[in-house]
């Protein structure tokens, strides 16, 4: 049972450091300096990495008429899904662009992550990197909110992004692909700021791109992993992924709200906060 509680404590964690901008592996690997689940390292590994799944659908209930492109105009213009063996001239042209420029974003980490997953891994999954990680992103994102504070947005929606702009916030993906603790969605969203996208869209695109790339890396852990699951190891599995799923619906209403008036700032003086104390706490400890 004490397991099960567990899981349900790295399912909240994830829920709801998975979409905030202060990094979910980062806070995994920190929990478990001081709550271990009692199963194999190859189990803990890919543990780590499936339970965002259950982020993930988050996603896709709560913005499901933004992301299926399959569907037909009816009356009043209202968007009606059809089967997925739709003919791509009656799909909704503006969300499968969307999914190319997502595609397009995706490049970097997918191209470096399949090439260099167990090398980076091996670098920089420790306490102080990602302690450095949380501290220095958290630096870049009061920088640039505070530059940001009289500067023009240029980009107020989805259909404003270009392929270029996609694949420039792929570019700062792929520094949360190597350095845990930067957090996917806080180096997306860091990068879209930067180049004059709205906060809005800056995080529904980092939503939407979280999609390929978690469902990728989950299914490169599984396969590395293996099928051989044991019950006990399924219940746990599937405890994280749960609680994952029901507390990220909640996160992401509450930053969808949250960003309409305020800025990211807090969560930089969080992450700057938080990874001095990890210093701290390595530096004291020896480790």
């Amino acid at each position: 049972m004490i397991e099960f509680l567990k899981a349900v404590l790295f399912g909240i964690v994830e829920g709801i450091t998975e979409w905030l901008p202060i990094s979910s592996t980062g806070h995994m690997i920190l929990l478990d300096e001081f709550v271990k689940l009692d199963v194999s390292p190859e189990f803990w590994e890919m543990f780590l990495v499936v339970i965002q799944l259950g982020a993930i659908l988050a996603v896709v209930v709560l913005f499901w008429n933004e992301i299926w492109p399959f569907g037909v105009y009816g009356k009043g213009k209202r968007f009606r899904p059809v089967s997925t063996s739709g003919i791509l001239s009656y799909c909704k042209k503006d969300i499968w662009i969307m999914w190319f420029k997502i595609l397009v974003a995706c490049l970097p980490a997918a191209v470096v992550g399949l090439l260099f997953d167990e090398f980076f891994e091996s670098l920089f999954y420790n306490g102080v990197c990602v302690a450095l990680a949380l501290i220095l992103f958290g630096i870049g994102f009061i920088m640039i909110e505070n530059r940001n504070k009289n500067a023009a947005v240029k980009i107020h929606s989805l259909s404003e992004m270009t392929y270029e702009t996609a694949f420039i916030i792929g570019l700062f993906q792929l520094i949360a692909a190597i350095f845990p603790g930067t957090s996917r969605s806080g180096a997306t969203i860091l990068g879209a700021l930067l180049i004059g996208v709205s906060r809005k869209v800056a995080a529904e695109f980092t939503f939407f791109l979280a999609i390929p790339v978690m469902l990728g890396a989950s299914l490169l852990k599984i396969v590395k992993f293996g099928f051989t699951f044991t019950g006990n190891e399924l219940m746990i599995l599937a405890t994280g992924m749960v609680t994952a799923f029901i507390v990220s619906v909640v996160v992401i209403r509450f930053l969808m709200g949250y960003i309409k008036k305020h800025d990211f700032k807090v969560f930089g003086w969080y992450r700057i906060i938080l990874g001095i104390v990890v210093l701290l706490y390595f530096g004291i400890s020896g480790r």
